[in-house]
């Protein structure tokens, strides 16, 4: 996890967490929209309405912002795999997890965004995640899918691209959210779409992977 340099002081006040949330989040929304490459440290200050000076205080460079950032969003975004249960229904634990990524879709768009930006560009901040921890969580998340697979409860399936088909449906909601409204029109744009894609997605993997 990447440290703000203020937190690396012995003791971090109430208003130096503070300041740090204030720039992470105009970061979020600098970096969501222009990517890492298009942002830069003044447009950063100048969303979290502070000097560059005192920004540079808590984060010294922009990788530094970034990669907090990022770090945060992979936590977060992989919490609903963590809780992928080897000992749950199948069908319960697979129609939770399209659930919660489409929640995740509908209430942090900047998240998913910043995380594609970076996917696109190469993740030349974040393989050595890539590599690591999100490979061994998704190798784990694999071997209960396949265990069920064996014993029966799903159809024959590639677990990995099982997961990456999850992955990639819900997370269109976000990433693509201004060409799903515009398609959809006013009338089933709402907030509502994120429960017919629910049903449909529902509808979609878990009938493909129901045993014959």
């Amino acid at each position: 996890m990447a440290i703000p340099r203020a937190a690396k002081t012995l003791r971090r006040t109430r208003i130096q967490e503070e300041k740090e949330e204030q720039i992470l989040e105009a970061a979020l929304d600098v970096f969501s929209v222009s990517g890492f490459r298009g942002s830069t440290i003044d447009q950063i200050a100048e969303v979290a309405g502070m000097s560059k000076p005192n920004l540079l205080y808590y984060f010294r460079t922009k990788e530094a912002m970034h990669r907090a950032l990022i770090d945060r969003v992979l936590y977060n975004w992989l919490e609903p795999l963590r809780a992928f249960d080897a000992e749950g229904d199948p069908e319960a634990e697979i129609r939770s997890y399209i659930r919660r990524k489409l929640e995740m879709a509908r209430d942090f768009p900047r998240e998913s965004r910043l995380f594609a930006n970076e996917m696109l560009q190469g993740a030349p901040h974040v393989l050595d995640m890539l590599k690591g921890p999100l490979k061994e969580l998704v190798d784990e998340k694999a071997a209960v899918i396949r265990t069920w697979i064996k014993s029966g409860k799903i159809a024959r399936c590639d677990p990995y691209h099982l997961i990456f088909s999850i992955w990639s449906t819900t997370q269109h909601y976000a990433d693509f959210d201004v060409q799903v409204r515009a398609v959809l029109g006013e009338e089933h744009s709402g907030d509502g779409r994120f429960e017919d894609a629910a049903r449909f997605l529902e509808q979609l993997f878990i009938g493909g992977l129901r045993p014959d």
